[in-house]
C-alpha cells in the first residue's frame, strides 16, 4: 500500500461515550482491537500525520504516545465542537484532514489512501469523500482552505453542510467495500458487525 507523506493529518472524534450503546463504545473491541484504537491504526498505517484524536472531557487512557489528545470539556455541544477543536490543533503546514470516527471499525488504511491520493487541490478538488453503491460515508477528507469554516460550524452533523456548501469541490471516491457505511451505535449493530465473515 502507497504511503501518504505530504501533509495530510488525521482528525479522530472520539468524545462521545454513546448513550445508545450502554457503555463505552470507543473502547469495546472489534476482532480484538477497541474501535478507537483501530481509527487510529487505519489513520496511522496509511501514513497520517499527525493523528489527533479528540476526546471527552476524561480522556482515554489507552491512546497510544504517538497521536495527539485533545480534550473537549463540552461533547455535549455536538460533533463540531470537537471537529473545531482537532482543526486548532494541526500543524500550520498541514494542507488537508481526514476527519475519522471512532465508532467505524470496518475502516482501513486502505480507504484513507484512496482519500488522500484523490486530493488534487490543484484541480479543485479539495473535498473528498468516500462512496460504495452510491452511498457517501466516511471518513472525509477536507483541505485546508476549509479549515476556518470548520471551526465555525455548530450542532452535530460535523463538516456535513460545509461539504454540501461546496459541493463543486468534492471529488467522489468510489470504494470496493461497504467499510466507509458502517457505524455501530447499538448493540445490536455491534453483534451484527461481529457475525460478518
Amino acid at each position: 500500500m502507497k504511503m501518504i507523506s505530504f501533509g495530510i493529518a488525521a482528525i479522530i472524534l472520539a468524545a462521545g461515550r454513546a448513550s445508545r450503546m450502554g457503555r463505552d463504545k470507543r473502547i469495546l473491541p472489534v476482532n480484538g482491537v477497541p474501535m478507537v484504537l483501530r481509527a487510529v491504526a487505519a489513520a496511522h498505517d496509511a501514513g497520517l500525520a499527525p493523528v489527533v484524536v479528540v476526546t471527552g472531557p476524561e480522556g482515554l487512557d489507552l491512546l497510544p504516545e504517538a497521536v495527539v489528545e485533545i480534550r473537549n470539556p463540552a461533547p455535549e455541544r455536538g460533533m463540531a465542537s470537537s471537529l473545531a477543536l482537532g482543526v486548532d490543533a494541526l500543524p500550520c503546514e498541514a494542507a488537508a484532514a481526514v476527519v475519522l470516527l471512532a465508532d467505524m471499525p470496518k475502516v482501513t488504511a486502505a480507504h484513507v489512501v484512496a482519500l488522500a491520493a484523490a486530493f488534487a487541490p490543484e484541480n479543485g478538488h479539495d473535498i473528498c469523500v468516500p462512496v460504495f453503491q452510491g452511498r457517501r460515508g466516511n471518513p472525509v477528507l477536507l483541505g485546508r482552505r476549509f479549515f476556518a469554516g470548520m471551526r465555525g460550524l455548530e450542532g452535530d452533523k460535523g463538516a456535513r453542510g460545509l461539504i454540501q456548501a461546496h459541493a463543486e469541490a468534492v471529488l467522489e471516491v468510489v470504494m470496493a467495500d461497504d467499510g466507509v457505511l458502517i457505524d455501530v451505535d447499538t448493540p445490536e449493530a455491534l453483534a451484527a458487525l461481529e457475525a460478518m465473515p
